[in-house]
């Protein structure tokens, strides 16, 4: 290590040259910081609600979409996981009354309260916190020191004695009022690692944007697995209503001699099934409301009803070329993912730069004496040339850590805009093969009410027995069952569309509601 130093004390005749000293350095620190400042998931299809969907079993293109999140997110200091845009901050009590829950209304309440988006503005806040740590290595550090010290020396305990000259010194008093600066004037390394930590807090603030979206999304599926679960429940009841219809037939035809016993316990267990899906539906609705109340922040004992129903709004031909250049724009994970790859290319700079000469000035100046009236001022002022002489294997070390660290930042986003050209297709395939299936079940419903009307009137009219209208029971709820889950496919597809568009938050509605 090579050192120039330059050291004076004097009195107040060298004032104003310290004076001007500290106004230099003071120039320097102020051009330092403003060069330092100007330098400055896939979706795939929904799992099906028909046997009573849940949260805990919610589309793929809500986990993967939450996945590719945490994926980008990093260290941050904040642990975001896929449970955590489950939870929520909870605020305030239950209230008596039953009040109404539009899906903008949910939506809100998680901008607000949603776990997830909390979780990830506190990795923003860390992210800055670490921008301002090294942007101290550039800034000029001033510190202030006061002192008073009495002391009493023994000069024979040293070996030294002088004829006539006692050998106790003291007790004498120094007083001491001090200020030490210290300022970086040549360090690129500190510049480079400055500009890394500000493209990740750039980075961090687009990923807690991005959170905006994926609390939306979680929040909307959350909020059509309760619509596709009351949906769920008003067919159960409905087949309930006809299977004691056709109850009341068996039952009607045995006593007037008509039907064998057969036919009764048919029609009862018939019955008796609908009663229990009746009763799964409804609990399986109060669980996915407690999971909607979890996800936006509401007391899990508030009862509240939904509003908003979400029937089928086709979507017009989205061209997937050109969703995906809006995507590109309109992501922010792909910018955060870009910023990145800028901070890691900055850290490499930096690693390189570590075997530079570092040039850094240190001083102080304080007022010295026996007391404060009896005083004089000092001062001290040393300028640094610090030169890396032989530490190669820590350079190239940190130089190809750097380097692996750059490449697969870059590779990642790469691999990432690759992924969001997969969620937009799959989207759009999604909603395609949804809005068939809307058509296709919502025939198969009319058509198996029919058959089970048929069913019935043969039945009573003494032709056959109740064999066909057990079967034509079953047949009815299973296309009950596949309509409500092609409607729900068709209404999280739109919703994933929109998320990988980047446009979740702000354009939730036009989605589904179609366009």
């Amino acid at each position: 290590m090579m050192q120039v130093k330059i050291r004076h004390m004097t009195e107040s005749k060298m004032m104003q040259n310290a004076k001007d000293v500290l106004r230099l350095l003071g120039l320097c620190a102020v051009v330092v910081a403003v060069q330092a400042q100007a330098q400055s998931p896939g979706g795939q299809q929904a799992s099906s609600p028909a046997s009573g969907p849940s949260t805990g079993n919610s589309s793929s293109a809500v986990a993967s979409a939450q996945q590719n999140l945490y994926g980008a997110s990093g260290d941050n200091g904040a642990k975001v996981t896929q449970d955590s845009f489950k939870g929520s901050i909870m605020t305030g009590t239950a209230t008596s009354g039953v009040f109404d829950l539009s899906l903008d209304d949910a939506i809100q309440r998680g901008l607000r309260q949603n776990l997830g988006l909390i979780l990830q503005t506190s990795a923003q806040k860390y992210s800055n916190g670490q921008r301002l740590e090294e942007l101290q290595a550039l800034l000029p550090t001033v510190t202030a020191n006061a002192s008073i010290e009495v002391e009493q020396i023994n000069i024979a305990a040293y070996g030294l004695k002088f004829p006539g000259v006692p050998s106790i010194f003291g007790p004498f008093q120094v007083v001491d009022f001090r200020a030490y600066l210290t300022q970086n004037l040549f360090n690129v390394s500190a510049l480079k690692n400055y500009l890394s930590a500000k493209h990740n807090f750039e980075g961090a603030k687009l990923t807690a944007e991005d959170a905006r979206d994926l609390v939306v999304l979680t929040v909307g599926n959350a909020y059509l697995l309760c619509i596709a679960d009351g949906a769920r429940i008003e067919a159960v009841t409905a087949e309930l209503a006809t299977s004691k219809v056709s109850l009341d037939q068996a039952v009607a035809a045995h006593d007037a001699g008509t039907s064998p016993k057969l036919d009764v316990l048919r029609a009862q267990v018939d019955y008796q099934n609908e009663e229990q899906s009746l009763i799964s539906a409804k609990n399986n609705l109060e669980k996915d409301k407690l999971a909607l109340a979890r996800t936006i922040g509401l007391p899990l004992d508030q009862q509240f009803r939904l509003t908003d129903l979400e029937p089928f709004q086709p979507l017009n031909h989205v061209d997937p070329q050109t969703a995906f250049q809006q995507a590109l724009k309109s992501r922010k994970d792909l910018q955060a993912a870009a910023e990145t790859v800028k901070g890691a290319n900055d850290e490499k700079t930096s690693a390189w730069a570590y075997q530079l000469p570092v040039v850094s000035f240190s001083g102080d100046y304080g007022d010295q004496g026996t007391t404060a009236a009896h005083s004089h001022g000092t001062f001290t002022a040393t300028g640094q040339v610090s030169v890396p002489v032989l530490q190669l294997a820590k350079t190239h070390g940190q130089e190809q850590v750097a380097e692996a660290q750059f490449e697969q930042a870059r590779d990642k986003l790469s691999d990432q805009v690759q992924q969001v050209n997969q969620d937009v297709r799959d989207s759009l395939l999604d909603i395609e093969t949804a809005a068939k299936l809307v058509e296709s079940t919502h025939s198969n419903v009319d058509l198996a009410n029919e058959a089970l009307s048929e069913a019935q009137q043969r039945f009573h009219a003494g032709i056959s027995d109740n064999l066909p209208v057990s079967q034509a029971q079953s047949q009815t709820e299973q296309a009950n069952d596949q309509y409500i889950s092609a409607l729900y496919q068709h209404n999280i597809a739109k919703l994933s569309l929109a998320r990988a568009l980047g446009v979740a938050q702000t354009n939730y509605k036009d989605y589904l509601g179609g366009k």
